[in-house]
């Protein structure tokens, strides 16, 4: 069992516990019925969303294959507005506040490249290219070399380099 699995009954517990604490606390504010109207109408609105996400993401993706590009941004875009739908969809007040925070465009880029991030550490980097188009880096001249060879150990010692402005560059790994 992976290491991170065993966090998940807990944290499932322990969300159920602050849907519902959370639903009490605003059925005490505007009473009960808002409270139940309020989850249901998120639901719903949910569901709406569910649908128009993914035919959404559908549609962007087959436009960037069908155009050559790589299709990792609508793709991640895709998952992000899925995911936002999905939660708003869930019954619950919390999970539909997240929801809905995911769907604001500033946020949903936000955690899109999170998603990419987390992504192209655990493929390989000619998959990631392939995904997502040339990674750009940041490269610093003077940045710490390779261990010298032995050849290279006889020579005096020299100052090792500063830091000086950075060169922007794409790794287009083909």
């Amino acid at each position: 069992m992976r290491r991170g699995l065993r966090f998940v009954p807990p944290a499932l517990l322990l969300l159920t516990l602050l849907e519902l604490a959370v639903f009490v606390l605003v059925g005490r504010a505007v009473g009960f019925g808002a409270a139940v109207l309020l989850v249901f109408a998120a639901s719903l609105l949910g569901l709406v969303l569910l649908r128009r996400e993914g035919m959404r993401a559908w549609r962007r993706f087959r436009a960037a294959a069908q155009a050559g590009q790589p299709p990792g941004p609508q793709v991640t875009d895709g998952l992000v507005g899925l995911a936002g739908a999905l939660l708003l969809a869930l019954p619950g007040l919390v999970s539909g506040a997240v929801g809905l925070l995911l769907l604001v465009p500033p946020l949903r880029r936000l955690a899109g490249g999170g998603v990419r991030r987390s992504t192209e550490r655990r493929v390989s980097s000619m998959v990631a290219g392939d995904l997502f188009g040339p990674r750009r880096v940041r490269v610093y001249p003077g940045a710490p070399q390779p261990a010298p060879t032995p050849a290279a150990a006889q020579r005096p010692a020299e100052q090792p380099p500063q830091p000086g402005p950075a060169i922007e560059g794409e790794i287009v790994d083909r």
